[in-house]
C-alpha cells in the first residue's frame, strides 16, 4: 500500500514537476499510516500509566504544610518511615532472587523432559491464578500454629513447639515466593528453551561434560534474560501489600512503604503523603531496575536466547 500511494510522487520528482511531498518524504523513513494502529496503545499507555504517574509526582510536592519537599524530608527524617524502605527491600530483592535461581534448574530439566512436560509445567504455574489472598489464606491454613503442618510435626514428635511461619517475615517471603515463581519460571524457560540445543551437542561431540556445557554454553547466554527475569520478579514482590496484610506484621517486621503509603492516604488522608511514598517506591525500582541493566549490558552484549 505505501509503495503504490507514493509512486506517483516518485515520477514527479524524476520528472522535476514537484518536491516530493510529506507523504513521500516519511515512506522514504519507514513511517505510513499504518502506524496510526499505535494510537490506541498510546492513549491506554497515557490514560492508564503516564496521567497518573504525573498527578501524583505533582501532587507530592503539595504538602498539606511546609515547602514543595516537606513530604520527602518528612518521610526520610522519621526512622518509622524510613525503615520501610529497608523493609521493603529485605524482602523483595531476596525473593527475587531465590526465584530466578530456583527457576534455573528446573527449567534447565524441563527443556530435555519430554513426557510430562506439559502437566509438570501446568502443576507449577497454577499458583498464578490462585491469587494474593488465597495464597495467604492456604499459608495460614497449612503453616500456621494449628495449621496441618504443625500438627504433623508435633504429633511426630519432632518439634515440642508450634513452628512460627506466618505472621513475620517467613510468611511474607513464602508467600512472595509461591506467586513469584511461576512467573520467574516461565520466563526463565522460554529463555532457555530459545538456546539453540545444536550448541549443546556440539560442546558434547568435543568431550564436554553436563556441568561444563551447562556453566560455559547455556549459563553465559541465558544470564542476560535471566537479569530481565530479575528486574519483573523484583518489580513484583517490591510492591508487595496483601501478603504483608495478611501473613506478614504490617505494624512491625514486614512494614513495608506500600502498607505506609496506604495508611497515609487512606487512613489520615493526607494524599500528598501518600503520593509522595509512591514516588519513591518508583525511584527505588528504577534505581535497581538501571543497575541491573548497566551490569547487563557489561556482562554480554550478543543477542540473548544463542539464536543470534
Amino acid at each position: 500500500m505505501t509503495v503504490t500511494a507514493v509512486e506517483p510522487d516518485r515520477q514527479r520528482e524524476r520528472d522535476g514537476h514537484t518536491p516530493p511531498s510529506l507523504r513521500h518524504r516519511l515512506a522514504e523513513k519507514g513511517i505510513d499510516r499504518t502506524l496510526l494502529l499505535l494510537l490506541p496503545a498510546l492513549a491506554f499507555i497515557v490514560v492508564l500509566f503516564l496521567y497518573p504517574f504525573f498527578y501524583g509526582l505533582q501532587l507530592s510536592f503539595q504538602p498539606a504544610t511546609g515547602g514543595a519537599f516537606a513530604n520527602y524530608a518528612e518521610f526520610f527524617s522519621d526512622p518509622y518511615l524510613r525503615n520501610t524502605v529497608w523493609t521493603t527491600l529485605g524482602l523483595g530483592l531476596p525473593a527475587a532472587l531465590f526465584n530466578v535461581l530456583a527457576s534455573v534448574p528446573i527449567a534447565y530439566l524441563m527443556r530435555t523432559m519430554m513426557r510430562g512436560r506439559r502437566t509438570l509445567t501446568t502443576i507449577l504455574v497454577v499458583p498464578i491464578t490462585l491469587g494474593t489472598v488465597l495464597t495467604s489464606q492456604g499459608l495460614i491454613i497449612y503453616a500456621g500454629p494449628k495449621g496441618w503442618l504443625n500438627q504433623i510435626l508435633l504429633g511426630s514428635g519432632l518439634i515440642d513447639e508450634p513452628l512460627v511461619l506466618i505472621h513475620n517475615w517467613i510468611g511474607v517471603f513464602l508467600s512472595l515466593v509461591i506467586t513469584g515463581f511461576p512467573f520467574a519460571y516461565l520466563l526463565t524457560l522460554s529463555y532457555i528453551s530459545g538456546i539453540d540445543p545444536s550448541l549443546d551437542k556440539a560442546a558434547a561431540t568435543l568431550g564436554a561434560g553436563p556441568w561444563q556445557r551447562f556453566s560455559s554454553i547455556t549459563m553465559p547466554l541465558l544470564v542476560p534474560g535471566l537479569m530481565i527475569t530479575f528486574i519483573l520478579s523484583f518489580v513484583l514482590a517490591f510492591s508487595v501489600f496483601p501478603s504483608a496484610q495478611l501473613v506478614g506484621d504490617p505494624s512491625g517486621s514486614t512494614r513495608v512503604i506500600s502498607i505506609a503509603a496506604y495508611e497515609a492516604a487512606f487512613q489520615q488522608f493526607d494524599y500528598p503523603m501518600g503520593s509522595t511514598m509512591a514516588m519513591i517506591m518508583a525511584m527505588i525500582m528504577l534505581v535497581v531496575i538501571g543497575l541491573v541493566m548497566v551490569w547487563r549490558t557489561a556482562f554480554y552484549r550478543g543477542s540473548t536466547g544463542g539464536k543470534g
